[in-house]
């Protein structure tokens, strides 16, 4: 569970309340959040497709987006191995599903990384779960385009 002043962070950061309820999973040397990782469902029951969450404000997200601008999602895709997206898809999803009560008869979350089932839909989405620990191969290929100044004062992750 999320502290009120983590709370109060990541509602600046997003520049809106989270829909969901949430924990931060990464944060900056200084200590301000980085990634989050959202409940599966928001406080109205809906399902979330997103679990980990890089928080938009951060240098990586600014020069993620300038990545996919310039074709990063087509070549991220091309560089590395399939079968370890899927991989990444099916983790994620899995690491996604456990957290859902047993009981749970509404409708699911569905997909693995950003919510999609294959292939690459958003670096933004691999990249933050890639920081938060996931064997993810885009997320791995976004973290070596960077600049060490990008990383959001993280340091060499998973090297």
């Amino acid at each position: 569970m999320s502290s009120s002043n983590d709370l109060a962070a990541v509602t600046q950061l997003l520049g809106r309340e989270p829909k969901s309820a949430f924990d931060v999973v990464v944060r900056s040397a200084n200590g301000l959040p980085v990634v989050i990782r959202n409940a599966p469902f928001d406080r109205t029951g809906t399902p979330m497709p997103t679990r980990f969450w890089l928080l938009t404000s951060s240098r990586a997200a600014v020069a993620i987006g300038r990545l996919e601008a310039s074709g990063g999602v087509r070549t991220a895709e091309a560089a590395v191995d399939p079968d370890s997206l899927i991989l990444a898809h099916t983790s994620y999803a899995a690491e996604r599903d456990a957290a859902i009560p047993k009981e749970w008869s509404g409708p699911r979350p569905t997909g693995g990384v950003g919510g999609t089932r294959t292939g690459t839909k958003c670096l933004h989405a691999h990249y933050a779960y890639f920081l938060a620990g996931g064997d993810d191969p885009v997320g791995r290929w976004v973290f070596e385009q960077l600049l060490p100044d990008e990383r959001d004062n993280i340091g060499d992750m998973h090297q």
